[in-house]
């Protein structure tokens, strides 16, 4: 494993970039994180994969997230309020799906990041 954090996703987005279609993941703020980091899905307990953090962009402007739906597949029908909010690009590269996803226990409190810590994997040999 080459990580020592993971992500949390929910799963319809999970999917998306876990099948390389989906390089932005949007957030709320900036992140100074780089490198290899873990993908969970969210509300599973499960590392399903990992991918290379490689930037975090200046916030969309409404016109922004509207042209760059193909990189954060959010359609902006319906959604113009989440371009208010959710307009900080974070962008992902080389993600990669694990044959078999890693168990991990959800430590309280955490919604965003999970830090890889000693015992915090059930199994892992998984992955």
């Amino acid at each position: 494993m080459e990580f020592d954090r993971a992500l949390i996703v929910r799963p319809e987005w999970l999917e998306m970039i876990l099948d390389g279609f989906k390089p932005w993941e949007m957030r709320s703020r900036r992140v100074s994180i780089r490198g290899v980091i873990g993908l969970i899905e969210a509300g599973s307990g499960l590392i399903r994969g990992q991918a290379n953090l490689i930037d975090s962009l200046e916030p969309l402007s409404v016109a922004e997230f509207r042209k760059n739906v193909n990189k954060h597949k959010i359609p902006y029908r319906g959604c113009e309020h989440l371009a208010e909010k959710w307009n900080f690009p974070w962008v992902l590269d080389n993600a990669k799906r694990f044959e078999t996803p890693i168990r991990y226990r959800h430590p309280k409190g955490a919604v965003t990041w999970v830090r890889i810590t000693p015992g915090i994997l059930i199994d892992a040999t998984l992955g």
